[in-house]
């Protein structure tokens, strides 16, 4: 059997605000193209952890190891270690002075030095990925929320990280343009990418992911198959969420 290769791997990890104990000893990991989607109520650490894998909040004890270097964000360059761990957030952030093709090759051209008719190419290829191509000159204001969400998804890309993490990408949109997006990242799933998705969409849950894993309270309470979460959850604590959702 051929060994997968980790790409996370979370050791202990403990987040407070002030008093506030968010995460709770958490143990976590992902591997090489595995799609792991995080469950949970409002309020129960998905987004935070979220945010310590990618190093926007920081940890207050324990290890985050990605791709087999445990990150010190005292003494790593942490823009580096974000160039491979892509994030996708609920709202957009385009910036609305531009247009949707200059939002992707942004940050090739200002961060990674990417000569920019490379970086317009690339962009133009990521749109096309995403199905926006004809989009390319239009700015933000012309957009749907769910095209939004995809032009933010293709300038996660246009990064080529290696992890891509995505925060409720969905939340914000309306009902009708929440499929489009899923439909991207299911694109993205089929080809390999790794992926970490926080999501209340438990039919995508239930269709791409390789795990589901369901947190309460700062901790994780279980995780498995699909499946298993879904039509065979062992906890109390799974099953009265999921029939509360389902």
């Amino acid at each position: 059997m051929i060994k997968t290769k980790e790409m996370i791997r979370v050791d202990q990890l403990n987040k407070y605000f002030g008093d506030l104990h968010v995460l709770k000893d958490i143990d976590f990991n992902v591997d090489e193209s595995e799609v792991v989607v995080l469950i949970g109520a409002s309020g129960s650490g998905k987004s935070t952890m979220l945010r310590c894998l990618n190093f926007l909040e920081m940890k207050n004890s324990g290890e985050v190891i990605i791709r087999g270097e445990d990150i010190d964000p005292r003494k790593d360059n942490l823009n580096e270690v974000r160039q491979k761990v892509g994030m996708v957030f609920q709202h957009f952030n385009l910036f609305p002075h531009k247009t949707v093709l200059e939002n992707v090759i942004e940050a090739p051209i200002q961060v990674k030095k990417i000569p920019k008719a490379k970086a317009i190419e690339d962009g133009k290829e990521l749109l096309s990925k995403v199905g926006l191509e004809d989009k390319a000159n239009d700015y933000p204001s012309r957009l749907s929320g769910g095209q939004k969400q995809r032009v933010a998804i293709a300038r996660a890309l246009a990064m080529k990280p290696e992890i891509m993490l995505f925060d409720e990408p969905t939340s914000a949109l309306d009902p009708e343009l929440v499929g489009e997006v899923l439909q991207t990242m299911k694109d993205l799933a089929r080809e390999g990418m790794t992926m970490v998705v926080v999501t209340h969409e438990m039919g995508f849950a239930r269709e791409v992911a390789d795990r589901v894993v369901y947190m309460h309270d700062g901790r994780i309470v279980e995780a498995g198959q699909p499946n298993e979460i879904f039509d065979y959850p062992k906890e109390k604590r799974t099953q009265a969420f999921l029939s509360s959702i389902l």
